[in-house]
């Protein structure tokens, strides 16, 4: 027990010198950002200190760089351009290395965003052009070989990190193959939209598929799983089933052998790493048909699971299951975030996974065990004939939840009592109910009810933008919104593979409300039926579990006609712009309507990027930029210069990168020339 004791001891104290390491560099003028999270922990934090409270009102914009290749679309006119960068650059030696919004990958100058290199398309065809960028790209080095793994459609590729080149001895000419293959006849294309993770000399990669799951009901769908590749050879090294086969550990949780038809449960959202451990954190997903499962009876590992693999084997080290036998599709789409706290005297290597339904869990990620209890308490239970929901569902002692969770009268809006009255009336017909109430029958009847008003909706409270950690002060940054959702299950008799169908977040039940608005849901004269705020921030210390602050994130609907003469403060947007946490401040956009999922409304998102006092939430300073955040900002320090670069982009703006820096200030004179 004393060795035990002792090496947490000296873990502690490595970490100690680590942190102030890089603080002392800051100083020295360099620090980079070598995964877009900042780090392979997915910290979103930052050490650079340049950037004050007090100087923070003289950034400036100072380059910008299109993230549009103008030549691809005037040689292919049809080819389909989005807005929504989700990327967010790396900066090594100097270098940004980051997908563009075709998902080919650019180096330019940290300095002045002059391009450097551009991949080549594989070929010159508009199939091959057609893409999108992930969440961002994975840099490797061994020796004098420096490598950019990034992942465009289906395959892994593997560029020189100096002139862009691929390297022809990996995979197929410098790319590996990723689509589903194996016994997977239900697999179609792979996607993915996180991007790769190297530890050691693997190459991690999750990745999703789109194939005859997709759709909601039908229980047939391909498994998602996650792989390890050879960072050399681009060879496959080993494979982990989300959904457990034959003889392999969790697979008596699927009831009447339903893993043999089960699938999907992929991780849509950024991995983790422990280099330190070699291991990697996968924040997995919900199962096929999530809103019925009553032909997949049981807990239905690894759905919402956070899972510990080794890097190096793909061998399960531990797993967490977030919510048993899922009905609500409450993924664990926030990435985990690795951090070291000190709870009642105790150094705890700890992981820090936010779910969509509000909750916050942190466990030791050495052992997979809770940091403070997490208990199975009862829950409601279905009324959907043949459905076997779980009795229970775990729930964390602390910290409390980062967002609201179940629906009341009470949380309905009260602006004024016309509108308070029109929500009343509004969910007569819906079931409400605590957190966990699972979908209901709808029912077509006069006075029937047509499913169950659910809060977090399935868009969740948390989603890829939740979460950043300061490892100085153990403060935990959670970013959510409040966007409920009706989940309803209907009879499908006649279908030959499912029993029940279901209206989700735009399905005909919801559409063919009144009020009804796309990604708002249920609404009254163009407001949300719950009351504000609809986008925050909650900051949590996670060395004793507790609550710190929470601010509203953005002004939200206060100018509606109905609202704008009752003088209210900021209600929040209902949108995913990510944080940037830095040794001085608390950096975060708006979100904009070109990412997935914004309520088509125009105070859904917005231009806004605003520096937070960390320790009070309080705005020290705002800006407009351009277009509205679609991914996560970063900073670094380069030639005595710190820069924070955001993506933006909107519906009616291309997308683009846009870096800030502290304006040039004149010495004072005396006035005398």
């Amino acid at each position: 027990m004393r060795r035990f004791h002792t090496l947490i001891g000296i873990g502690t104290l490595l970490v100690v010198i680590a942190w102030t390491g890089l603080a002392v560099r800051s100083q020295g003028r360099t620090v980079e950002w070598r995964y877009f999270g900042g780090d392979k922990a997915f910290t979103h934090y930052s050490p650079a200190d340049q950037i004050t409270r007090d100087n923070v009102k003289n950034l400036r914009v100072v380059w910008r760089r299109p993230a549009t290749n103008d030549s691809l679309k005037q040689a292919f006119p049809e080819l389909r351009v989005t807005a929504y960068l989700r990327s967010t650059p790396i900066m090594i030696d100097g270098t940004l290395y980051t997908q563009d919004a075709h998902g080919f990958v650019s180096a330019f100058d940290a300095g002045s965003g002059e391009t450097v290199w551009q991949q080549e398309p594989f070929a010159r065809t508009q199939e091959e052009l057609q893409g999108q960028s992930t969440r961002g790209v994975d840099y490797w080095r061994s020796g004098a070989d420096q490598r950019i793994f990034v992942i465009r459609g289906e395959y892994l590729y593997a560029l020189n990190a100096k002139t862009g080149k691929p390297y022809a001895d990996f995979g197929d000419r410098g790319r590996a193959s990723l689509h589903f293959d194996e016994n997977q006849p239900l697999a179609g294309r792979f996607n993915d939209s996180t991007g790769p993770l190297v530890v050691g000399n693997v190459v991690v990669v999750t990745g999703n598929t789109a194939g005859a799951g997709d759709g909601g009901a039908i229980k047939e769908a391909a498994p998602e799983n996650v792989r390890g590749f050879d960072a050399r050879t681009g060879k496959l090294l080993w494979t982990f089933h989300v959904v457990p086969q034959a003889g392999e550990f969790g697979s008596e949780t699927w009831g009447n052998e339903s893993w043999k038809v089960a699938g999907d449960i992929g991780a849509w959202n950024p991995m983790t790493a422990d280099e330190q451990l070699g291991y990697v954190y996968i924040p997995l997903t919900a199962p096929t048909a999530s809103a019925y499962g009553g032909w997949r009876p049981g807990a239905n590992l690894y759905s919402d699971s956070l899972v510990a693999l080794d890097a190096k084997t793909g061998k399960r080290v531990w797993h967490y299951q977030t919510i048993h036998h899922d009905l609500w599709e409450y993924d664990n789409v926030g990435p985990s975030i690795l951090g070291d706290i000190t709870v009642n005297g105790r150094r705890i290597k700890a992981v820090m996974q936010p779910n969509k339904n509000g909750f916050l869990y942190v466990l030791n990620r050495v052992t997979g065990e809770p940091v403070w209890p997490i208990v199975e308490r009862p829950v409601p239970p279905s009324t959907v004939p043949g459905e076997q929901a779980s009795p229970t569902q775990p729930f964390p002692t602390k910290p409390p939840a980062f967002d609201r969770q179940g629906i009341t009268e009470d949380d309905l809006i009260d602006f004024t009592p016309e509108l308070r009255q029109q929500a009343l009336e509004f969910v007569k017909p819906l079931v409400l109910g605590p957190l966990y109430t699972p979908p209901s029958t709808r029912s077509d009847e006069p006075g029937g009810k047509r499913g169950t008003f659910t809060n977090p909706g399935a868009w969740g409270a948390g989603n890829w933008h939740t979460g950043a950690f300061d490892p100085e002060t153990g403060m935990y940054y959670a970013v959510s919104l409040t966007l409920p959702g009706v989940r309803a299950v209907a009879s499908t008799k006649g279908n030959a593979t499912a029993t029940m169908d279901y209206a989700g977040a735009v399905g005909n039940q919801q559409t063919n409300a009144p009020g009804f608005v796309q990604g708002l849901g249920p609404q009254v004269q163009g407001l949300p039926l719950l009351k504000p705020p609809y986008g925050r921030i909650t900051a949590f210390n996670l060395n004793s579990g507790d609550q710190v602050w929470m601010a509203a994130n953005g002004d939200g609907p206060r100018e509606h006609p109905l609202l704008k003469d009752l003088h209210l403060p900021p209600l929040g947007v209902p949108n995913r712009p990510a944080p940037l946490v830095t040794k001085t401040l608390l950096f975060i956009g708006e979100g904009s309507d070109a990412v997935i999922g914004t309520p088509q409304v125009s105070w859904g998102w917005g231009k806004k990027f605003r520096a937070y006092d960390k320790a009070t939430g309080k705005v020290i300073w705002e800006t407009e930029l351009p277009s509205g955040t679609t991914g996560a900002p970063m900073t670094y320090m380069h030639k005595g210069k710190q820069y924070i670069v955001v993506p933006i982009g909107a519906k009616d703006h291309p997308a683009e990168l846009v870096a800030l820096a502290l304006a040039e200030t004149k010495p004072a004179t005396n006035g005398n020339r």
